[in-house]
């Protein structure tokens, strides 16, 4: 949905929480979520999609006249699509997922036309006079590559390159439509690129240096326009809970990205767990009861504990963590674990609810990023005390958004 003012942004909420890889099931959970979600928050202007397309499903869109028939659906009910999500390329409910979310990574050939479908769809898609993301994979899985460290200088240029290749695309998609797109690299806890320091030393250490150098040598461009091309095309995608479970304060991640030049493509609305560790041994025991229904075993659940403001300790996935709980000597855990985000706490431990709230009260000022997408994936595996009807859990993440947007003035909502 379109949120005017001083300037406008566009919210969304992801539709990879609905499950379905194939297109026919996508487009069974836009007819049967969008037209009631748009009536209860935007009956009266255009209602924005956050579209997740499996590899599957981008190949069937592109096939016959489903690209066609979606457009005017999309027309009918007044909805447009602004950003995809291209992060999981194969299933991603129902299933073992777990590391396997990364692959193909950016390493792959299979990654690379994979996301040029998406820049293809969402070139269709996009109305004029806004911009277009797709978030991606952060590189690769950084675990796959610990063994293997004499292999990561061309893991890093591979990448690099097979990106340069995306932002040329869209270059030239701009250069024909009008249209800009960009794609947005999302970082997240032991991704290859998982946090503010780390992704700007890709860009400065490697993109921007061996991706320059492949458009001068491919599209004989300058190196200012080279240059132009990755930093417009070539963008972060900002998940609020990555960055919370990194312990980094966003004003400050922020402002190192725009002091790189780095451009948010997109704000990921989502909210981790956030545990304090008590010191006595009866009370760990309880934590621990409390958190095993969290380490199920569909998705990864990495843990980053903090055993003093300048020490932090990972661990690969939550089941892995919770043995160590009762002698850790941290002080805090937080784990990948998307709670809703209108939950601030569920004792005995909190939310990093606070981490949106402080982006959502200041976004004017920190960022020119105008989209907004609510990315609460895990509604299947959350415990049964956690779980509602998804319709009415999906406004009342709407909702929350809304009333924590200081320039946002809401109108009365329906209750579903």
């Amino acid at each position: 949905m379109k949120i005017t003012g001083d300037r406008t942004y566009h919210l969304t909420y992801c539709t990879n929480i609905h499950p379905g890889e194939d297109w026919d099931s996508v487009f069974h959970n836009l007819q049967t979520y969008i037209p009631s979600l748009k009536q209860q928050l935007s009956p009266d202007a255009s209602f924005g999609i956050g579209l997740r397309l499996a590899s599957a499903a981008s190949t069937a869109l592109l096939t016959g006249n489903r690209l066609k028939q979606l457009q005017t659906w999309l027309t009918a009910q007044d909805c447009y699509v602004f950003t995809l999500n291209g992060f999981p390329y194969g299933g991603f409910h129902r299933q073992v997922v777990k590391d396997h979310v990364y692959a193909p990574d950016w390493t792959m050939g299979d990654r690379l036309t994979y996301t040029q479908r998406l820049v293809h769809i969402l070139a269709q898609l996009l109305p004029a006079g806004m911009d277009g993301g797709i978030s991606t994979v952060p590189l690769s899985y950084k675990p796959w590559w610990q063994t293997k460290p004499a292999q990561l200088a061309a893991v890093f240029e591979r990448c690099s390159r097979q990106l340069a290749q995306i932002a040329a695309e869209m270059a030239q998609v701009e250069a024909t439509t009008g249209k800009l797109l960009h794609l947005d690299l999302e970082p997240e806890p032991d991704a290859l690129l998982e946090n503010s320091d780390e992704t700007i030393a890709f860009f400065q250490d490697w993109l921007l240096v061996v991706g320059r150098s492949y458009l001068q040598q491919r599209y004989g461009v300058s190196t200012h326009q080279a240059e132009t091309w990755l930093r417009r095309h070539i963008r972060v995608c900002y998940d609020t809970c990555h960055f919370a479970v990194e312990y980094e304060d966003p004003t400050t991640a922020l402002a190192k990205f725009q002091q790189a030049g780095i451009a948010i493509g997109k704000f990921q609305l989502s909210a981790a767990i956030r545990i304090p560790i008590p010191a006595d041994a009866g009370q760990r025991h309880v934590l621990t009861q409390h958190l095993e229904p969290f380490a199920e075993s569909t998705y990864l659940h990495q843990v980053i504990e903090q055993r003093s403001p300048d020490t932090l300790h990972h661990y690969t996935d939550l089941q892995d963590a919770l043995p160590a709980l009762a002698t850790t000597t941290a002080t805090e855990w937080r784990t990948h674990f998307h709670v809703p985000i209108f939950i601030d706490a569920c004792p005995p431990f909190a939310s990093t609810q606070d981490h949106i709230t402080a982006i959502l009260q200041r976004l004017p000022e920190i960022s020119h990023c105008t989209h907004l997408e609510i990315e609460t994936y895990t509604w299947e595996v959350l415990p049964p005390n956690m779980k509602l009807d998804i319709l009415a859990s999906i406004q009342r993440e709407y909702e929350w958004v809304l009333a924590a947007l200081p320039q946002y003035s809401a109108p009365a909502v329906a209750s579903v």
